[in-house]
């Protein structure tokens, strides 16, 4: 297996969300040290994902945990023991660190909902408070659900060993851009990641071609700004390479090559 192979086939996604034995870790540490671009496709792939927890990242309000813990009902409960739990991947663990977050705040929020009616139960404009702040919290804990179900729906797609993964590195027109795409040959299906692409004006649109055969073929267009997969047209096999141009809102029948952004070769075998 060549480097291109090697990392088209996934596991270099797979030991960033520790998910092989230790075998298989030791086995990918020999090939990080023995082949230093590995390196820097293992630190591309770290970027991605922290990219995507941090998404779905939520601040509690300002001196929400002075407030909580100066609570009598809290502040005088004597400490709970403290049981150890298997572990588990730090994947797994990071989500789960994610959702018992987004968990926090929502009882964080109730409490301080509770005390201030408490003391301003007869004040009209306490009550409205207090929806106003339910309602904030109904919001962002369904904000959190969706963005990890968006995340695990991407996962899915990114430890896909059927898909091809392509990176789609700047050209002279943008040397710092990157985007990933994963095309399944088999399924035909094609998601795009979109790490680096500069803003453009509401009169542009970024566009994805398949080079088949020598000629592009549209994969679809696309706005900058987005954080999740995004899935693009079909593209049959043959492909030999990915690009993005930058052309007028709604596509275009042919690449404007001299807006090329970023590009990839398509691993072969």
């Amino acid at each position: 297996m060549n480097i291109e192979e090697y990392i088209s086939s996934g596991i270099l996604e797979a030991h960033a969300l520790g998910e092989l034995s230790e075998k298989e870790n030791q086995e990918v540490m020999a090939m990080l040290e023995k082949h230093p671009e590995l390196k820097e496709e293992l630190s591309l792939i770290e970027d991605s994902l922290e990219r995507m927890a941090f998404e779905i990242a939520i601040t509690p309000p300002a001196g929400a945990k002075d407030k909580l813990f100066g609570q009598p009902e809290i502040k005088d409960k004597p400490e709970a023991k403290v049981v150890s739990l298997e572990k588990t991947s730090e994947a797994s663990s990071y989500w789960r660190y994610i959702a018992a977050a987004s968990v926090s705040l929502a009882v964080i929020s109730s409490v301080l909902a509770y005390n201030y009616w408490n003391k301003w139960q007869s004040t009209e404009t306490a009550l409205n408070t207090l929806i106003a702040q339910n309602e904030r919290v109904a919001e962002d804990y369904n904000h959190v659900n969706q963005q990890l179900d968006q995340i695990e729906e991407d996962l899915k797609v990114i430890n896909n060993t059927e898909f091809k993964r392509v990176a789609m590195k700047g050209t002279d027109n943008s040397p710092n851009s990157l985007a990933f795409v994963y095309w399944n040959t088999n399924s035909q299906e094609v998601f795009l990641s979109v790490q680096n692409l500069k803003d453009l004006t509401e009169e542009k649109q970024y566009q994805l071609w398949a080079i088949i055969d020598g000629a592009p073929v549209d994969a679809g267009v696309f706005n900058p700004g987005e954080s999740n997969l995004l899935k693009m047209k079909n593209i049959a096999s043959g492909a030999a390479a990915f690009a993005v141009t930058i052309e007028p809102k709604g596509g275009s029948e042919n690449p404007s090559l001299e807006t090329m952004q970023v590009v990839g070769e398509v691993a072969q075998g």
